[in-house]
């Protein structure tokens, strides 16, 4: 869990500027136009659209611009094309990378995603070289100031979530895609607030990182992919011990 949570908590601290707001907002305004061109733009049967208007519900994107951004990717008010790509790679120490994208130029968007690997000594790999040490997952973080460790595990076993796992940073809740609609009802239910929740990538195996130069990098490597305009989601393997200090470069 090390790796997902601290990042979560460091991101959502570096999150609370303006310009970083904006940055999300237009991130998620792309994945509601897309998520409306594919499945039309009723959330109640579009689950993907559903999921995609609840995290810019959490991000506070105002109503009107969640409505634009549906209008747009119907068409209804001027279409907009995205193309989702994944790119995979290694970073620093060997930690595995899935950089998911949506673009309207598939070229200057992969050149950009590759300087971006090779500034922090990784390099850009062929399609699935590290598919295979992911799975697809819901996963909810939990603060332990929230509940605790029990609470969770009866609202898991209730909703049919697979696992729950606890460090310093608090508790994850991880499900099977299939179960994630069921385990965010069940946390609303009981009026228990998530650091994140989402579906994504996580990790078979971990790779280990030895020292605080090293997680600076991949934490680094990591904020450069947020920070890209096209990047909706970046997942990777790694593993900081609690004892490494967490801040990016």
């Amino acid at each position: 869990m090390s790796g997902h949570s601290k990042w979560s908590k460091i991101k959502r601290g570096k999150a609370a500027n303006d310009a970083k707001r904006g940055r999300i907002w237009s991130k998620l305004a792309k994945r509601i136009m897309v998520a409306a061109k594919d499945g039309g733009a009723n959330p109640a049967e579009n689950l993907t659209l559903r999921y995609a208007i609840d995290d810019a519900r959490s991000a506070n994107m105002p109503n009107d611009t969640i409505s634009n951004a549906i209008k747009k990717g119907t068409g209804e008010i001027g279409a907009q094309s995205f193309e989702h790509i994944v790119y995979e790679g290694y970073g620093p120490s060997g930690v595995a990378f899935i950089v998911e994208c949506l673009t309207d130029n598939r070229n200057r968007t992969a050149s950009e995603i590759r300087k971006i690997f090779e500034r922090a000594g990784g390099h850009l790999g062929a399609t699935n070289c590290v598919a295979w040490l992911f799975e697809q997952k819901g996963t909810f973080l939990v603060s332990a100031q929230i509940t605790d460790e029990d609470t969770l595990m009866e609202i898991a076993l209730e909703s049919g979530a697979d696992d729950v796992t606890s460090d310093d940073n608090g508790f994850q809740i991880t499900c099977q895609v299939g179960a994630y609609s069921a385990v965010k009802q069940a946390l609303a239910d009981k009026e228990i607030e998530t650091a994140a929740a989402e579906i994504g990538m996580v990790a078979k195996n971990t790779a280990a990182v030895a020292d605080a130069g090293t997680a600076r990098r991949v934490l680094g490597l990591m904020e450069a992919f947020e920070d890209h305009d096209d990047v909706q989601n970046v997942f990777a393997n790694f593993d900081i011990p609690d004892e490494i200090p967490v801040e990016a470069e």
